[in-house]
């Protein structure tokens, strides 16, 4: 397993200021292997997986189990058990404070909301991704790409391995892990409604689209598209819109959020069939703005468009920078009549044509074509960079 270490700085920062902190993320990114590391830092730690029944039965009464603890409490999958979270409030209200808790979730509007109505003004967040290319290194682009972010799948023995890996994985989230967030949807259905969003990746949604072809109401269809979202499967990146005078696109993008599981419900089996697949720029795209988002935090990640076709494929803005991202999989792409037309009404400061391979070059005074290889140095220099 690799070091995590810009989440576990993260981690400790939060632990040091608030008295809970909740680790987001989907399954089998490595949360669990974070928090045990976490956990060793601090003598005598206590750990409940509520996976595991022995666990779980000693939370059956949590105030006897938890009060007298101190030092760090890890709470892994917390959201199977929402009734904790009253008595983690009055916990956490301890002065002094005795305990501090990691809770670990991955099913994001469950823990969330729990959150919010019981530990709000406690509790700090921190959002756990699987695998980017500043954790891999740059030169392992095209094996990220394939595979997906998943650890298991990524430190895989070969690329069969990994694909039998990420197979077994949307099973088990289809038939066991959503059952068991409370979820009714049938498996069969559920996969079916999946396969179609990774054939619509990087597509406006089209709730009417999709109610058709699901012989269901539009209701029925973003409601699917809510439960596949709150497991962390799939992105609905917003759309960015402002009083410019032109009609703009109102409606979320969607993405399969790991280009590996992506690439298995497309039925695409080697690298070489993804270069001649319809979907391959649609699956860079995919890729290379999860490597941006990653960063960037998805709180601060746009897409915009206008009506009249002008687009751009990520729209950000940090410390009151407006930055733009285009994902091109072309050896030499030029600016084009959409990026003056972003540039102009989202006031762009500089924008961003990330492309395969390890080419970078400026295209104006603010905008650069910039190789995957130097995606995340170009990034942080960007980020970190005073303000003109």
């Amino acid at each position: 397993m690799l070091d995590r270490p810009i989440y576990a700085g993260l981690i400790r920062r939060r632990l040091e200021t608030n008295p809970v902190v909740s680790l987001l993320g989907p399954r089998q990114v490595g949360k669990t292997t974070l928090a045990r590391k976490i956990a060793g830092e601090f003598p005598a730690p206590h750990f409940f997986d509520l996976e595991n029944p022995v666990d779980a039965s000693r939370l059956r009464e949590p105030l006897i189990a938890l009060e007298p603890l101190e030092g760090l409490v890890v709470i892994d999958e917390v959201q199977r058990q929402p009734e904790l979270f009253p008595l983690l409030r009055v916990l956490a209200d301890r002065r002094p404070v005795r305990a501090r808790f990691l809770l670990l979730g991955s099913a994001s509007p469950l823990l969330v909301r729990g959150v919010s109505e019981s530990l709000a003004g406690r509790v700090a967040f921190v959002d756990m991704h699987g695998f980017d290319l500043g954790e891999v290194s740059a030169e392992q682009w095209r094996k990220l790409w394939w595979r997906g972010s998943y650890p298991p799948a990524f430190l895989s023995a070969n690329d069969s391995a990994a694909r039998e890996w990420l197979e077994d994985l949307i099973r088990t989230l289809l038939e066991r892990e959503a059952p068991q967030l409370g979820i009714t949807i049938p498996a069969a259905t559920l996969r079916r409604f999946w396969n179609m969003v990774a054939h619509f990746h990087g597509q406006t949604w089209n709730a009417a689209e999709f109610a058709r072809s699901l012989g269901s109401a539009e209701s029925t269809a973003r409601r699917y598209l809510d439960v596949l979202t709150s497991m962390f499967l799939i992105r609905q990146l917003p759309p960015w819109f402002e009083n410019l005078g032109k009609r703009q696109v109102k409606a979320p993008k969607v993405y399969v959020r790991d280009c590996g599981l992506l690439h298995a419900m497309l039925g695409v089996t080697t690298p070489a069939a993804l270069e001649g697949h319809p979907k391959l720029g649609a699956s860079w795209e995919g890729f290379a703005l999860e490597q941006v988002v990653t960063r960037i935090g998805e709180r601060n990640a746009w897409y915009w468009a206008t009506h009249a076709g002008a687009e751009l494929d990520l729209f950000a803005q940090s410390d009151g920078r407006r930055l733009g991202f285009e994902f091109k999989h072309a050896d030499a792409p030029s600016l084009t009549k959409s990026m003056h037309i972003a540039r102009e009404d989202l006031k762009l400061e500089r924008l961003l044509v990330v492309t395969p391979g390890n080419k970078s070059y400026p295209l104006a005074d603010w905008a650069e074509v910039v190789g995957v290889t130097e995606l995340m140095p170009r990034l942080e220099q960007l980020l970190s960079t005073p303000q003109p």
